[in-house]
């Protein structure tokens, strides 16, 4: 049985200055250690150690959010969150192995080797509080630096399944939301009115998606129509911000479902407008299964422990507006090279003004869809070195996604692949009976207006 406590069963908080903190939830649900089942022997280690060093510091410490419902759910969470009374600075001066981050959101970094574990001070409701700071502009919260109690901080969460606190006083778990009972109906809800939320930070609704992709769970009626009317909200957006959220989205082993969700609520079209316009055409029926295999090929590779790349990734899921430019500027009298090279300039161009792309990927990418049209070029010494070009598997791989779809003849894919798996002699034999591909004519073509890629490339 759960049971609730009148008021909250924790010191004081030390930055609680404003007679308005007390305007908050008076009764959370407490769920002592014996009816859950959350041990510290699931939790990392390096977290344990955070939490008790600040409770041994005077301070309150509690593991929050995805790593407590993820815990809950008898999942394994990916990172483990802390929330604390504690300052910034106080953090700082407890762990000399403590780094402050954020400008939007003050932060508290604590290393143990490749390990981060994060700490935040509770989130205020009021901006009135000492040494707080809030920036709201059109309804956005640009910036967050105001400290409060721990209801209010529960109040300042997102979705009520990510307002859930793990005590290391009493080892027991702390729900001022309800997000207990939406954990056991499967429901994703919002704290506060949806619109609301979403005007403040619009990243909301990808993290509604991804949660919902994530954990199989449907999302409230009233948060969906609020997706549905502010999706061009994310325009807003830093475009560096969502990158981040779109590695969130599409790597953490659930892109497919991801992606369906994105496409059914129309944000899939504020991140990626140009696949979004030309995979919605009826005759683009192979695109489509394109994009679906290269989604499903990447979450496959996580279930197996295998490496993945936003590069291989975005080369998917931008390769049909580059192959269609540069169908069109073959059209017009290009070669088949130079057009693939001038549509994947163009494209990221004009792509990063939705979501950046860091150049260590735009430069992989373009080589994956660059070397496409080497694979059609099979006699000779090409082959070998094509098989020796360092972007060599992450392109032969994409060239199997195209099999697969149908883009390309399957004989092709099988060639590449017997090709590998034979030396030698064998190697010689397959390049040397192959046809050669037509030489390169040399014409002359009339004076074109050039496609030049949009500055920021």
């Amino acid at each position: 049985m759960y049971y609730t406590h009148a008021g909250a069963v924790l010191k004081p908080n030390k930055l609680n200055h404003g007679s308005n903190r007390e305007k908050t939830i008076a009764n959370p649900t407490i769920i002592p250690r014996s009816e859950h089942n959350i041990s510290r022997t699931n939790i990392s280690a390096n977290a344990v150690k955070v939490l008790y060093r600040l409770k041994q510091a005077g301070f309150q410490a509690h593991l929050v959010g995805g790593g407590v419902r993820d815990l809950l759910l008898g999942r394994e969470p990916k990172d483990f969150d802390i929330a604390t009374d504690a300052s910034p600075e106080d953090v700082r001066r407890v762990f000399r192995n403590c780094r402050l981050i954020g400008r939007r959101f003050r932060l508290a970094h604590v290393h143990f080797g490749r390990e981060i574990i994060e700490v935040a001070t509770f989130r205020g409701i009021n901006d009135d509080t000492e040494g707080g700071e809030r920036r709201i502009e059109n309804g956005m919260l640009l910036r967050d630096n105001v400290y409060g109690s721990i209801e209010e901080d529960a109040l300042r969460r997102d979705f009520t399944v990510n307002a859930l606190y793990y005590s290391i006083e009493d080892f027991s778990v702390i729900d001022y939301a309800g997000g207990l009972e939406d954990l056991q109906q499967g429901r994703l809800r919002l704290l506060g009115d949806p619109a609301t939320r979403f005007r403040e930070d619009p990243v909301r609704m990808l993290r509604a998606v991804r949660f919902a992709a994530k954990l199989g769970f449907n999302i409230d009626s009233e948060v969906e129509e609020a997706i549905f009317d502010l999706g061009d909200l994310l325009q807003d957006v830093p475009s560096a911000r969502l990158f981040d959220e779109m590695l969130k989205l599409f790597m953490g082993g659930a892109a497919v479902q991801s992606y369906e969700k994105l496409c059914h609520y129309s944000l899939f079209r504020e991140l990626f407008p140009e696949t979004d316009e030309v995979l919605s055409r009826e005759e683009n029926k192979f695109p489509v299964v394109f994009v679906a295999k290269g989604l499903y090929n990447t979450d496959l590779r996580i279930q197996q422990g295998k490496p993945v790349t936003p590069a291989f990734l975005l080369a998917v899921l931008l390769w049909e507006p580059v192959r269609q430019l540069a169908n069109d500027l073959m059209a017009e009298g290009e070669a088949r090279l130079p057009a693939i090279q001038q549509a994947g300039s163009v494209v990221v161009s004009q792509q990063v003004r939705h979501v950046s792309i860091p150049k260590r990927f735009s430069l992989m990418m373009k080589e994956i869809w660059y070397l496409q049209h080497r694979f059609e070029q099979r006699a000779g010494k090409r082959p070998h070195r094509l098989l020796g070009h360092p972007r060599f598997r992450a392109a032969y791989d994409f060239l199997l996604l195209r099999a697969e779809a149908g883009e390309v003849d399957a004989e092709l894919a099988e060639w590449w692949t017997r090709f590998q798996s034979v030396e030698g002699d064998a190697q010689q034999q397959m390049a040397a009976s192959s046809k050669p591909t037509a030489g390169r004519q040399r014409r002359r073509r009339r004076p074109r207006k050039r496609l030049v890629p949009a500055e920021g490339e």
